[in-house]
């Protein structure tokens, strides 16, 4: 018999469901997918979850596999700590019942966890990935949106709405963009895959996609990759900012857009280790996820598996 834990990880175009075993692995083929998207609607929202959720438990039938509960990484910000959500990019669920809707799904009492995907990425490179054996740890996400977890002294500090750490929406010294969430100059705004892309097609890009970015730079193409640099250059002040404010000794990058060109991770490095004279600061590591695409699904679990580290 092997312990699993059911791991949802909800974003912006996607929610992902999957079986993750204790020692961080996912079980073969119990991994599924759905759409979400900003049009979505709340129905068409939970129906993605439900079908991604049952289609991974089908996994679970086997006599093989013993089933501790479910953790679920969403984007944010949520909703307090009663497992609700209220994603910026999924305009269609405010306040929306998450841990409600997968907890009905589940076998009778078991528990359920809910965390921003921050902090999800946080516990996964910490458990299993780039940052093991650290204690002073950020893990972040740059996607659709862009987010953040930390980890102090070994712990995961969550704050008392569950939005600590939510890098996306720190102001960035040297950026006015207008963000979704009100404000100006939000990291978010400026470094996102989406936004990223609106600024080089602002800038006579004819493309349309991060991944036509990606080719484009990779090509030559000079507003491409001016707005891949200027996307991480906004990262690495972020970091910057945070690590002045937490004395971060490492922080992990993950997600989609953090891929759109060979050396990203090695520019927002560049934009944190030139920010400032503080030593503290600019020797703040930063490393890709070691996990790949895995990450937010193995950071779910770890809700489950690390418990004793989440407050």
């Amino acid at each position: 018999m092997t312990d699993y834990a059911l791991a949802v990880d909800l974003g912006g175009t996607k929610v992902e469901a999957a079986l993750v075993a204790a020692d961080g692995t996912v079980l073969p083929g119990s991994r599924h997918r759905r759409p979400t998207g900003a049009t979505a609607t709340a129905a068409e929202l939970a129906t993605s979850v439900t079908e991604a959720v049952e289609a991974a438990l089908d996994s679970a039938s086997s006599p093989d596999v013993e089933l501790l509960g479910a953790g679920i990484g969403s984007a944010g910000p949520i909703a307090g700590r009663s497992g609700n959500v209220s994603p910026l990019n999924l305009a269609a669920w405010r306040d929306y019942p998450l841990g409600a809707l997968v907890s009905a799904l589940l076998p009778a009492a078991l528990p359920v966890t809910l965390r921003m995907d921050g902090i999800c990425i946080a516990l996964a490179e910490v458990w299993v990935g780039a940052a093991r054996g650290e204690r002073n740890v950020m893990g972040m996400i740059v996607s659709t949106g862009v987010g953040g977890g930390l980890i102090l002294d070994g712990r995961v500090i969550a704050g008392p709405s569950g939005n600590a750490g939510h890098i996306g929406h720190v102001a960035v010294a040297g950026f006015d963009d207008r963000c979704a969430c009100g404000a100006r100059g939000c990291l978010e705004a400026v470094a996102s895959g989406p936004r990223t892309v609106a600024w080089a097609r602002e800038h006579g890009f004819a493309g349309a996609t991060g991944e036509e970015l990606a080719t484009a730079a990779a090509g030559g193409d000079a507003t491409a990759r001016a707005a891949i640099e200027r996307s991480a250059t906004a990262v690495g002040r972020a970091i910057a900012s945070a690590s002045a404010l937490v004395d971060l000794d490492v922080v992990a990058i993950g997600g989609g857009f953090s891929h759109v060109a060979p050396d990203y991770v090695d520019l927002v490095q560049r934009a944190v280790t030139g920010h400032s004279d503080f030593g503290f600061v600019t020797s703040t590591r930063v490393v890709a996820s070691g996990l790949s695409g895995e990450g937010p699904l193995v950071g779910a679990a770890a809700l489950v598996h690390q418990a004793h580290l989440v407050d």
